[in-house]
């Protein structure tokens, strides 16, 4: 078999897949460097932009990287190269996350490559999705993709959606309460069009959705008290479909497994025509963490709640140029 082509543009454009990635307030935490007489990438925390209020042990942070991470093995094998990754492969220089070497053309993962094309399609939508339910099947195939990260994924019974939408609200009056609690909000918003229309980074108030006048979808409310032009009220779904995204355990290379999960779940619920939604909103909360807990499962840390539906995808949002997250030696 003949060795793909790996020179400088393909190097660009397998970390400008992997960038496309979704990320806690759209920070795109991570940086690229290309190592290229070991053919290997290694994936760096950006720590700039790390969220000290919401995220002071940079769980979600990692999340971010892992789904990057897990872009740039769906990127590599598409183009025809075997991805061998390491996870934290130096224990003394922990903002080193990963490594990935192009082990060469001789197996790539056929499953990995066939999840290429949704890597651009998918967006985070803050719309109304349709009240229809998830076919099992599809639910089976979702839990399967995140069992081959290492993580769980569950859909909560009636009674836990009630209790994970609860913790949400209480979340919610949390930072309406806490004069500090939407400074990170803040910081990752582009509220006026000037600046949503030029920003390489964070939500721009084209992306928060509208309003929700009516309905219990656990959609962040990105603009708060913050008026946003033309933005328009809707309402959204009564029985939202939720899954729980977790781990065995809370440690960095989980953080790291769990990323790499969500965004094998989110590829492949995009192949379905399934529209997504994250929101962390109440794991940011030690203690509202603790109860979004399924007792029903074994999963014993949340990482993640995700939001599915039959309804618009969302539109894209601005990524960083690849000049400013990718070095080559």
């Amino acid at each position: 078999m003949q060795e793909p082509t790996l020179d400088a543009e393909t190097v660009t454009a397998l970390v400008e897949d992997a960038a496309a990635a979704p990320s806690m307030h759209n920070a795109q935490p991570w940086k690229f460097r290309f190592l290229s007489g070991a053919r290997t990438f290694h994936l760096r925390a950006d720590l700039d932009r790390a969220m000290p209020r919401s995220d002071p042990t940079n769980r979600a942070l990692h999340l971010g990287c892992g789904a990057a991470l897990f872009n740039l093995r769906v990127a590599a094998a598409h183009a025809g190269w075997e991805p061998t990754t390491r996870l934290l492969p130096e224990p003394a220089d922990p903002t080193l996350l990963a490594s990935v070497r192009l082990a060469g053309p001789t197996g790539p993962d056929d499953l990995l490559a066939a999840l290429y094309p949704a890597i651009h399609r998918r967006h985070t939508s803050r719309f109304p999705f349709d009240e229809r339910e998830i076919p099992a099947g599809i639910q089976a195939e979702l839990g399967d993709a995140a069992r081959r990260e290492g993580a769980q994924l569950a859909f909560p019974s009636t009674w836990h959606v009630e209790t994970l939408l609860d913790l949400t609200h209480d979340a919610e009056g949390r930072e309406t309460l806490d004069p500090t609690a939407f400074e990170d909000v803040a910081r990752w918003t582009r509220i006026d069009a000037a600046t949503a229309d030029t920003a390489t980074d964070g939500i721009p108030a084209y992306a928060f959705g509208p309003r929700q006048r009516d309905g219990k979808a656990p959609v962040r409310d990105f603009a708060g008290r913050r008026p946003v032009a033309d933005r328009g009220t809707a309402a959204f779904e009564h029985t939202p479909h939720l899954a729980l995204l977790g781990t065995a355990d809370d440690q960095p290379a989980d953080w790291l497994s769990a990323g790499q999960a969500l965004e094998r779940v989110l590829l492949l619920a995009t192949l379905h025509g399934l529209a997504t939604s994250l929101t962390s909103h109440a794991l940011e909360s030690r203690d509202l963490r603790w109860l979004a807990r399924d007792p029903l499962t074994a999963m014993a840390y949340v990482q993640i709640l995700v939001r599915l539906g039959y309804g618009p995808e969302g539109p894209a949002t601005p990524r960083r140029p690849v000049r400013d997250v990718l070095d080559i030696d």
